[in-house]
């Protein structure tokens, strides 16, 4: 087993001072000079040196205790562990779907008709994925499908609430591993690690038309609760757990890495940074590799309450958020005219 390093971002409720700490269970030890993992690769890049030699440089004397934090029982509160700490807009959300025969599945029965057997347009894209989602060396494979997620305005951290807005349908889990990039001063890009994610979809909406799947795809998101740098990305199981009343609703064994995806990373990467907008220097990427399996398509609709619980092994601990239904009210937007 590969001996990572996991990092978090935390920030403290009283005075919003953000910190960076690694993970030595039970501990988190905190990184001196550095705010934010932003700032930390950027200087990381800057210099030519290691990311993790520049981690271990800067550990500093002081310790908090994981627990404490990871329960909300302290004064620091876990953030996403990568962001863009200044301006969120910065912060491009993005993803890649049909990467995993269960979630493709399900898609073939929300589009497709009961009556017919002929192959929805999700099924052909992922049955073209494990034909020519793996080239080789030097080769370019075909291309996947794509989604825009939103910025980072919609991302959340362990413990947030994931906000269901009053125009949405349903709000709908889907455990997942993304990456996390940072574009450098001259544009180049640079993965930084991977996290554990729940990409939260409006799948109601998505199943009326697939033509409704760019805005079923505009909600929160979580990542975390810790940065995982340089995992090994072969194959990582884990277990999806869905709790109402404090009791297990569904729960299910959940597989990722490429092993099990139509895709290599690679072929993604390449397919999602060939655009020169997503080459901006400054410009943090969170892009999700896609589902092995979520609730709505076994009949579950998520309700007020309901606590989504994502572990994935080797990727830190569970992330864990809490459905919230939002008041309708204030959320008709206004749009005045400038005369």
């Amino acid at each position: 087993m590969k001996n990572t390093i996991r990092l978090v971002q935390i920030e403290n409720n009283t005075d919003k001072a953000r910190k960076v700490a690694i993970v030595r269970e039970p501990k988190l030890i905190l990184l001196d000079q550095f705010s934010s993992v932003y700032d930390l690769a950027n200087q990381a890049i800057r210099a030519g040196v290691k990311l993790t030699d520049l981690i271990d440089r800067h550990k500093s004397s002081l310790e908090l205790e994981y627990d404490l934090v990871y329960e909300g029982n302290l004064e620091w509160k876990l953030l996403p562990p990568f962001d863009h700490p200044l301006d969120p807009d910065k912060c491009i959300l993005s993803g890649t779907g049909l990467t995993n025969k269960a979630s493709t599945e399900n898609r073939q029965k929300m589009h497709g008709s009961q009556e017919s057997d002929d192959l929805t347009d999700s099924m052909k894209m992922y049955l073209w994925g494990l034909e020519g989602g793996h080239p080789d060396e030097g080769e370019v494979g075909v291309q996947p499908e794509w989604f825009y997620k939103g910025n980072g305005c919609l991302l959340k951290g362990h413990a947030d609430l994931m906000e269901l807005p009053p125009f949405a349908d349903d709000g709908g889990e889907e455990a997942e591993i993304a990456g996390v990039y940072l574009n450098d001063d001259r544009g180049l890009t640079w993965r930084i690690g991977m996290v554990a994610a729940n990409e939260f979809s409006d799948h109601v909406m998505e199943k009326k038309n697939y033509l409704y799947l760019a805005p079923s795809k505009l909600r929160n998101c979580s990542i975390g609760p810790e940065l995982i740098i340089d995992p090994d990305f072969k194959n990582i199981q884990g277990k999806i757990r869905i709790f109402r009343n404090n009791k297990i609703l569904w729960e299910r064994k959940i597989f990722s890495g490429e092993y099990n995806m139509s895709h290599s990373i690679r072929n993604l990467e390449y397919h999602h940074f060939k655009y020169k907008n997503h080459r901006l220097p400054g410009q943090v990427h969170i892009h999700f590799f896609g589902a092995d399996a979520f609730s709505f398509g076994e009949g579950i609709i998520l309700k007020d309450g309901d606590k989504v619980e994502i572990h994935w092994e080797n990727m830190g601990r569970p992330l864990i958020n809490t459905i919230k239904m939002m008041d309708a009210s204030g959320w008709l937007p206004e749009v005045k005219v400038c005369i």
